[in-house]
């Protein structure tokens, strides 16, 4: 979860992150690591793209201070999702959309500037589950399909899957999902 902040950042910030040392991410690393992946970053040595939402789970984790190291896929994203305690929050972060492409910066922006205000993590955690639910609900939109399927890791996650298929229903769309295998990695057997 830490690097995969940590990569977030370099992408957002580039060699500005130098000053944000007051980020938990940051501070779980030791100097020499933060020294060894910011040349790996400008390099793009050992640094792939990715379009995981996973290790966009991780990314927030991490900044929130709540994961930074995992012992398992998924850790960080079950952290995230427990901080959910006040499931009415209807808040989200905005973010910007550019044809099929998201551009998290405002997302993380936004984030940052909550964690400077000291806004409480549960309280973020359920502003990124939101704008996450927003997101589909504006893909779907620019798709011009009614039927829906919302599958992948991140759909293990209670919070996001009930409120995307809530949301995706008041929206008037037609919301598919797994019920019978897995919507992760277990369930690429099945086709």
């Amino acid at each position: 979860p830490r690097r995969a902040a940590l990569e977030l950042l370099w992408e957002m910030f580039g060699d500005e992150i130098r000053s944000m040392t007051h980020l938990k991410s940051l501070q779980a690393f030791a100097h020499e690591e933060l020294h060894a992946i910011a040349v790996m970053l400008v390099k793009q040595l050992n640094a792939p793209r990715t379009s995981s939402v996973g290790r966009l789970f991780d990314a927030i984790a991490s900044l929130l201070g709540i994961c930074q190291q995992a012992s398992f896929e998924g850790q960080a994203a079950m952290a995230l999702e427990f901080l959910l305690d006040d499931k009415e929050i209807e808040e989200y972060y905005e973010f910007d959309l550019q044809g099929k492409i998201i551009d998290w910066a405002p997302v993380v922006t936004a984030i940052l500037q909550d964690l400077e205000r000291q806004i409480p993590s549960n309280k973020i955690s359920a502003k990124f589950h939101n704008a996450l639910v927003e997101i589909i609900i504006a893909v779907a939109r620019r798709s011009g399909e009614s039927q829906i399927v919302l599958t992948g890791g991140c759909f293990q996650n209670k919070y996001l899957t009930e409120r995307a298929i809530q949301r995706l229903r008041e929206e008037g769309f037609c919301p598919y999902w797994p019920q019978h295998i897995p919507p992760n990695d277990g369930g690429l057997a099945a086709g």
